[in-house]
């Protein structure tokens, strides 16, 4: 009896140490299953993070031509922006006329609009021969000499008391109307008629006869330009009228490019703004004047910003360094020697070059200014991350 009682109570300790070891199993199995889960969700915070990121190498960077620029606050002008259109300065554009009438013959064949010409140059000549007229030229080279020949008798026969001093003085106004008038022709006249010449430098800005066309005396031929100066009509609405006093300078882009032209780059300054409406536009005229680069023409139509109050510590970035996606505006920064991320920014006011930023940046961010499209398409390209495990 008593060695059943042993039996009984080693089968029992024996079971409550089986149930202890069962016990610590489960425990332990619980414990690896939280820790798995744990490994799983920090693996997947990894992956969101490099799904932010953009790789874009050094070498792949120097191939594209990536720029960046360090934002600082800074001045920055408020903006009118309107629409104006750039014309020829007063004084830069003469008209070249008929000096005589007949059958007008350029000298070159090659006189069109844009055509190079010198001051004094012969551009044409214009013949009488063969009109009912006669030729101008010839006709005053004999009004001349006969009056000469009369001027010259009339000098001795007023020494000798034969005529009166009244015919004697009407004499040499004959002759000297028509010595003027010869002499008019004679520095033009040619075997092919009458020359007429440029009287300034410049190109042909508008041709206003055919070769070969006749032409009175005193017809406009062509217009010649210089457009060493040039300037800029812009018209601002009614509503931008009490801000007319506090424009600064400006910026314009021509219709048919996209470059930017700055007056402060091309030695410009305000002229005048209009001090009343016209009663039949309701635009005021705001004029500048500049120095005309080459690649300006006159009478296009421009965009133009006009500047005003600048006002102190504006974060701005070049316009280049934004792009949009469905509505949303962004710029890339760097963050690492090869890294960038994409940033949401709200915007303002641009001057045509460079654009306020009114949320999104902070002094020292390092904005790319140039690549932007590149780096775009390098994030819409990149492999999407495995977010899935297994068992």
């Amino acid at each position: 009896m008593k060695t059943n009682k042993w039996i009984i109570g080693i089968f029992a300790l024996m079971m409550l140490m089986a149930c202890g070891e069962k016990h610590d199993g489960h425990d332990h199995e619980g414990e690896n299953h939280e820790h798995e889960k744990e490994l799983q969700e920090k693996k997947g915070h990894d992956h969101e993070h490099e799904a932010d990121e953009i790789v874009f190498t050094h070498e792949q960077a120097k191939m594209c031509g990536l720029t960046t620029e360090t934002v600082q606050p800074s001045s920055f002008h408020a903006v009118i922006h309107t629409s104006g259109m750039v014309q020829a300065q007063q004084g830069d554009e003469q008209t070249i006329v008929a000096t005589a009438s007949g059958i007008l013959h350029f000298n070159r064949t090659a006189i069109t609009e844009g055509s190079p010409v010198g001051k004094g140059e012969s551009i044409a000549s214009i013949s009488s021969k063969n009109i009912q007229d006669g030729d101008p030229g010839m006709k005053a080279r004999f009004a001349y000499e006969a009056a000469e020949k009369e001027f010259r008798r009339a000098e001795r026969l007023v020494a000798d008391n034969i005529i009166s001093t009244k015919q004697y003085e009407q004499a040499r106004l004959n002759y000297e109307t028509a010595k003027a008038t010869y002499q008019g022709y004679a520095g033009g006249m040619t075997q092919g008629g009458i020359t007429v010449s440029a009287p300034i430098s410049g190109y042909v800005k508008t041709r206003l006869v055919a070769h070969g066309e006749y032409v009175a005396v005193g017809q406009p031929i062509a217009v010649v330009a210089q457009n060493r100066r040039l300037q800029l009509r812009a018209d601002v609405p009614e509503s931008g009228w009490g801000q007319l006093s506090q424009i600064q300078g400006a910026n314009f882009k021509m219709s048919y490019d996209d470059e930017i032209h700055m007056m402060s780059k091309l030695n410009g300054r305000l002229l005048s703004y209009g001090k009343a409406l016209d009663a039949a536009s309701v635009y005021i005229p705001v004029t500048f004047e500049f120095d005309n680069i080459g690649n300006i023409i006159p009478g296009a139509y421009a965009e133009v910003y006009l500047l005003t109050v600048a006002r102190p510590g504006v974060i701005s970035v070049p316009l280049s360094a934004l792009t949009e996606e469905q509505g949303l505006k962004f710029v890339y920064i760097q963050t690492g020697k090869e890294v960038y991320h994409k940033r949401e920014v709200k915007t303002g006011q641009d001057d045509g070059n460079r654009i306020e930023i009114v949320n999104g940046l902070k002094a020292g961010d390092k904005v790319v200014t140039k690549g932007a499209y590149q780096l775009r398409l390098a994030s819409s390209t990149a492999a999407i991350p495995d977010h899935g495990h297994s068992h």
